[in-house]
């Protein structure tokens, strides 16, 4: 049982979250409203006229012992919904402890009561100076009001349904039974509450064959309950596994609904993540959440939570060059971490997550081209002329690249290739695209995250932005076992582009 002290200092650590928004709220865009319903059609989530909904979520905690949202001691609930909507997220993966709905008595006890039975008597000061209305409603009708608050603020919302933060069925205490009578419960409380698009059916099971018994069935009991919501499930141990997947697909009597989750956690690197090269790390992560993200490739919706830090930008930039890459649905951060979004300093992280929001611009107006994109910053490389300096700048006004049999970065529509003409040079555009520097390899080094190619002299340099945000090429960086080296600067990735607009099909969750 937590002291009143130590939740105090948890939720304490929400107060800061607010501040930050107020230098960036010009520059980020009005969350968009959407056709509800979701579905899924093949890998993408679109909404009920067949555009794409790409879900851009921020994790906000729920699931403490007192079983209330996170910072509504510090902050009415409404300010806090308004500035998450102000950061540029669409949606929040609101997290609700499956008890709340199977045990009644437990629902029933009001906020009030919750605290006073732990003894956090400041806390409840907090909460009722912040929030008087929802003090004496019972927990699970102040979960309600947070739903009700978020959807004020055209925020989509996720029920991330946990047991206390534990496995299920595997020392929780809770039996399956009462575990699929909760989801039954929930997914009806909000069946017919528009902003409610998803629940997340998140067991974190030891193997595969309960995993296939328990998420068949709950997922059919939220279906039944609530056919309106996306399913969505996560793999096995802590959700970082879904390749058995690749073997035998999960057979539901629905389609359309389902989404795959995976988590992104700093124990897919191991001790390495302090001490590892980043490069090095990098491509660890990649390969190992790579072993469910295939599915992606073969047509699965896949939503990736990532549960890191906010400051932590070595590996954010590793996360950030993966979404730019294949374009999936994300979760980021927590709203009550030590290391989260909260105590971030630096506002140009929701710059960021704004331009990672951004899903199927295609300024050139064709169905399909790629980009190259820098994860550090989150933008494109760009041209204003062919004798100006090459130069980062926003996606959305890259030019349509492609990449050549020969191995050349080629601007489509014309002759124009990317070439280095030597070490600690600017690129340039060139139209002469045999000569040495114009051969590129996509992908190099542990991260695959290199964009590289030999100088007449056989020197290996690698693309890098440099302080002015200027395309420039320079020795590679991070070669060694130093882990103290930033490769970030050197960090590309090409990124297919789509365009947003989808036509209604037959759609299926279980590509064949």
């Amino acid at each position: 049982m937590q002291t009143n002290n130590q939740y105090k200092s948890q939720m304490g650590r929400f107060l800061s979250f607010s501040f930050v928004f107020l230098s960036v709220l010009y520059l980020l865009p009005p969350n968009l409203v959407v056709a509800l319903p979701l579905h899924t059609s093949s890998r993408w989530i679109v909404d009920e006229d067949g555009g794409r909904v790409k879900l851009a979520c921020v994790n906000w905690q729920a699931e403490k012992e007192a079983a209330v949202a996170a910072g509504l001691v510090h902050r009415p609930v409404g300010s806090i919904s308004e500035r998450i909507a102000a950061a540029g997220f669409n949606c929040v993966r609101l997290a609700f402890p499956v008890p709340l709905a199977a045990d009644q008595s437990l629902a029933s006890l009001t906020v009030r009561k919750s605290f006073q039975r732990l003894g956090l008597l400041d806390s409840l000061a907090g909460f009722q100076a912040n929030n008087p209305s929802m003090l004496d409603l019972p927990l699970i009708s102040a979960y309600q009001a947070v739903v009700s608050s978020l959807a004020e603020n055209n925020l989509m919302v996720i029920i991330d349904s946990r047991i206390r933060s534990k496995p299920c069925f595997r020392g929780s205490g809770i039996n399956p039974d009462l575990w699929v009578k909760g989801l039954t419960r929930l997914a009806t409380m909000f069946s017919g509450v528009p902003n409610v698009v998803g629940m997340c059916l998140r067991n974190e099971l030891r193997n595969v064959k309960d995993w296939y018994r328990y998420m068949q069935k709950g997922a059919e009991a939220v279906h039944s309950a609530n056919p309106d919501v996306l399913v969505m499930i996560s793999g096995l141990g802590d959700g970082t596994d879904l390749s058995f997947l690749l073997n035998q697909q999960l057979e539901l009597t629905f389609t359309g609904k389902l989404v795959l989750e995976l988590h992104w956690r700093g124990s897919l690197a191991g001790r390495a993540r302090e001490t590892g090269n980043p490069n090095k790390v990098c491509g660890r992560v990649v390969n190992s959440l790579m072993r469910g993200g295939v599915l992606l490739r073969k047509g699965w919706p896949l939503m990736v939570v990532n549960e890191l830090g906010a400051d932590d930008n070595r590996h954010l930039n590793c996360f950030f060059g993966l979404a730019a890459e294949l374009d999936f649905d994300w979760s980021l951060g927590t709203l009550e971490e030590t290391n989260g979004l909260m105590n971030l300093k630096n506002s140009s992280f929701f710059q960021r997550i704004s331009a990672l929001q951004d899903a199927g611009l295609n300024a050139s107006g064709n169905k399909h081209h790629i980009i190259i994109s820098h994860p550090s910053t989150d933008q494109c490389i760009l041209r204003k002329s062919m004798y100006e300096p090459l130069l980062l700048g926003p996606c959305t006004q890259s030019e349509a690249w492609g990449y050549t049999p020969q191995k050349t970065l080629k601007l489509k529509g014309t002759y124009f290739c990317l070439q280095a003409v030597g070490l600690d040079k600017p690129a340039k555009l060139g139209i002469i695209c045999n000569l040495p520097g114009s051969n590129w390899e996509i992908g190099s080094g542990d991260s695959k995250m290199y964009l590289s190619t030999k100088l007449g002299d056989g020197t290996t340099v690698c693309l890098d932005a440099d302080s002015s945000n200027h395309i420039v090429t320079v020795t590679c960086k991070c070669s060694s076992r130093d882990h103290k080296c930033d490769p970030g600067s050197q960090w590309f990735k090409i990124a297919d582009i789509y365009l947003s607009l989808f036509t209604k099909t037959n759609s299926s969750d279980q590509p064949s």
